[in-house]
């Protein structure tokens, strides 16, 4: 699967879950830029992204995450 298309479909989820129909996600993007990403619905986040991607995140790789970008490389390796 290509980076552009997962970044898509990581968009489309965030969007979705967090209720921001314009929310716009580059590889810099981080909780602190995005309104409603806390730790609860990092939470939700991630269970939805397992899902949509038919993969499970260890808590390792989920705590090395610093952006938008490093969730996007974890998924690249395992699609």
């Amino acid at each position: 699967m290509e980076r552009e298309d997962i970044l898509k479909r990581v968009e489309e989820i965030f969007r979705e879950e967090l209720g921001q129909s314009d929310l716009v996600l580059t590889d810099e993007t981080t909780a602190d830029d995005v309104e409603g990403w806390d730790s609860l619905s990092h939470v939700q986040l991630v269970a939805v992204m397992e899902d949509a991607f038919g993969i499970e995140f260890s808590s390792r790789e989920i705590l090395s995450w610093d952006n938008v970008g490093d969730l996007i490389d974890s998924i690249q390796k395992k699609v």
